[in-house]
């Protein structure tokens, strides 16, 4: 009798682990776009994590495991007196940014926010200064947490051009894990391989589902996954460091890999070569905080909502014209529970901005949801989809997120169809966006600090070069309440 038996070769890496670890050691930042980008990227993330301080359910996510707990190297959380271990570091860091759906956003297969890595990169950047300081080194710069941005940004846009794993049911925190863990390697002093040896790690970990963004379970752990794939990511890091193996062919293992357990037995591919593509394409939400393929819908409706609040009781429809990616991922009607369900539908954010000509994030919280008005204008939209749109949504040179909504009253009137097919964050409209940045960034930075400090901050953080060469020692102290 035959018996079925493994055979036991050590494959070689697998190619994609591979090309990305090979990219994270040696690659050199020299597009001035890119540099330029993400120093905007990181005063504007930095500000999303002030303004969330503002809200009770994020704060109470924050501090150390235990309460009273002291740990030399503390990271800085920016905005607090908190001094935490680098893991937990991350994930308020990470936490903080993600909390309000506020910061830079990539759209593709995949979505996601590639600024959610900076919950690694400044935690270990933070732990990694002081500790060469202790040791007579000098400490890194804040020239080197932006090339790291860079390196984190591509991987995880570049993986998600053509790989879509919200169809698989799976979130795209895992592409915030396997960026932030092939960087934090690195800035750990990690060689090759054993940057190879940690992305293979962030493959093998079990994968956040995506149940928690959608309804009818749409809820807070939303706004904290990304902290969570952060610190995971410095927690295996740190792992590898002292010398844990890898598993080379973590994805393209029969049966039991990635590819064939987790993503329905199709291959992981990067459709191009990794640069500094995604930074330099990279979304900017700056006008709302709402999620990004209704960042144009709601545009729209704060341009209409001059001619229509006089005239609510004459409404007959709302027609919201889109792509096929805010129909599947935000376009919900029935209840909405809490904040978490209310900024991923795509009909209470436009209600809220033809009612009241603007977007803030209270206007996810309960007292406002309670207005009659907003659940009577949503049973009165109807959504449809503009394939042009759907499909200028992934074509590389438009990456558009078009949105298009007319008003129809019940005399027969209607408004003007109000189309907005580049929101104010994409680099299409990069000349009139970064001042409008700019004033968000010094906005949230006025909530956390007196105005001379917050003025300091600011000129600082817009000057490219004073930036760059400062120390991320220097950088963390001054924005820390200790």
């Amino acid at each position: 009798m035959s018996l079925n038996v493994d055979l036991n070769v050590r494959p070689d890496y697998d190619k994609l682990i591979s090309d990305i670890a090979e990219y994270v050691y040696s690659y050199k930042v020299e597009s001035k776009l890119a540099l330029e980008t993400a120093k905007n990227c990181l005063i504007d993330t930095v500000g999303c994590g002030l303004l969330a301080l503002q809200f009770p359910a994020c704060t109470k996510m924050l501090g150390p495991v235990v309460e009273g707990t002291s740990v030399p190297f503390g990271v800085r959380v920016p905005g607090t007196n908190y001094k935490l271990d680098p893991i937990k570091g991350a994930f308020d860091i990470g936490c903080t940014i993600r909390w309000l759906d506020f910061n830079d956003t990539w759209l593709a297969a995949e979505w996601g926010h590639p600024s959610d890595n900076l919950g690694a990169i400044l935690s270990v950047s933070d732990y990694v200064s002081q500790k060469r300081v202790e040791e007579g080194g000098e400490p890194l710069l804040v020239r080197d947490v932006l090339h790291c941005m860079i390196i984190a940004h591509e991987i995880q846009g570049i993986l998600a051009l053509k790989n879509s794993f919200n169809r698989v049911g799976l979130d795209h925190v895992v592409l915030v894990k396997v960026a932030s863990t092939a960087i934090a390697t690195k800035l750990l002093g990690g060689d090759l391989n054993q940057i190879k040896d940690a992305i293979s790690h962030a493959w093998v970990d079990g994968q956040s589902l995506r149940t928690y963004r959608h309804a009818p379970n749409a809820g807070s752990r939303k706004s904290w996954a990304a902290g969570d794939a952060t610190s995971r990511a410095v927690r295996l890091a740190m792992i590898v460091m002292q010398g844990e193996m890898g598993y080379p062919g973590v994805l393209s293992a029969p049966t039991w890999g990635f590819e064939d357990i987790s993503f329905n037995k199709k291959q992981l591919t990067l459709h191009q070569k990794l640069d500094s593509y995604v930074m330099e394409n990279v979304l900017f939400k700056i006008s709302f905080p709402a999620e990004f393929h209704a960042q144009t819908a709601v545009e729209a409706a704060v341009k209409l909502h001059p001619e229509i609040i006089d005239r609510l009781e004459e409404i007959e429809t709302v027609n919201i014209t889109t792509h096929e990616s805010a129909i599947r991922i935000i376009s919900k009607v029935g209840d909405l529970n809490n904040p978490a369900d209310r900024d991923h539908c795509l009909q209470y954010m436009v209600a809220i901005g033809l009612l009241k000509g603007d977007l803030v994030a209270e206007d996810y919280e309960d007292d406002v949801a309670a207005d009659p008005r907003i659940d009577k204008l949503r049973s009165k939209m109807v959504i449809s989809e503009d394939k042009r749109y759907s499909a200028e949504y992934h074509e590389a040179d438009k990456r558009s997120i078009a949105n298009k909504i007319q008003i129809h009253f019940t005399d027969g009137s209607a408004t003007e169809a109000i189309e907005v097919e580049y929101p104010i964050g994409h680099k299409r409209r990069r000349e009139e966006g970064i001042p409008v940045l700019e004033k968000k960034f010094r906005k949230n930075l006025e909530l956390t600090y007196k105005k001379e400090k917050a003025d300091d901050i600011f000129n600082i953080c817009i000057n490219q070069n004073e930036l760059e060469n400062m120390s991320v020692i220097d950088f963390q102290q001054m924005l820390s309440l200790s």
